[in-house]
């Protein structure tokens, strides 16, 4: 098993691993969440600096799980950031699903969040089938709120206040 080693803040040089990732896992992905299109993946470089810019900004923080070899096991990100709320996603490779790494990745996005980037609150949304999702987010501390369509299939909203709830230690 790869071992979780840190969220790390996403860089330029994580480009390469990182669309390696999202090909190797597209149709994985797409299964739960919408797919990103054929132009994320022709246009991934030019994206990739737009995020980092948007980051570099404060409107957004985007984190990679880098396994044992290096490679990107998964991302974590915490995007429209304002009024010290962001909204939740995250991501994790097919051969890694299961093992805990997306549980292990929230609680450190949640710590990062109100520690490092000062948020009160987190969202996030996900199908209602996607059971996956719904146990992580139940199992970190997030409550569920009104339930409307996503991409067509009925979903749920969740939040996590960060005042209220005991933030984990590093």
């Amino acid at each position: 098993m790869h071992q979780l080693q840190l969220l790390k803040r996403l860089q330029l040089d994580h480009a390469p691993a990182l669309l390696d990732f999202e090909r190797a896992n597209r149709a994985y992905f797409a299964a739960s969440v919408p797919d990103r299109g054929d132009h994320y993946f022709a246009h991934f470089d030019a994206r990739h600096a737009e995020l980092l810019a948007e980051q570099a900004a404060g409107l957004h923080f985007f984190h990679v799980l880098v396994g044992d070899g290096g490679e990107i096991l998964g991302r974590v990100n915490l995007v429209d950031v304002a009024d010290g709320s962001a909204e939740l996603g995250y991501r994790i490779a097919e051969r890694a699903a299961g093992r805990g790494l997306a549980t292990a990745a929230v609680r450190e996005a949640c710590v990062l969040a109100a520690r490092g980037y000062g948020l009160t609150e987190l969202r996030a949304v996900t199908t209602l089938d996607n059971a996956a999702s719904l146990a992580v987010l139940a199992r970190t501390g997030f409550t569920p709120g009104e339930e409307f369509v996503l991409d067509g299939r009925p979903g749920r909203r969740f939040v996590r206040d960060l005042r209220d709830a005991e933030v984990p230690g590093p």
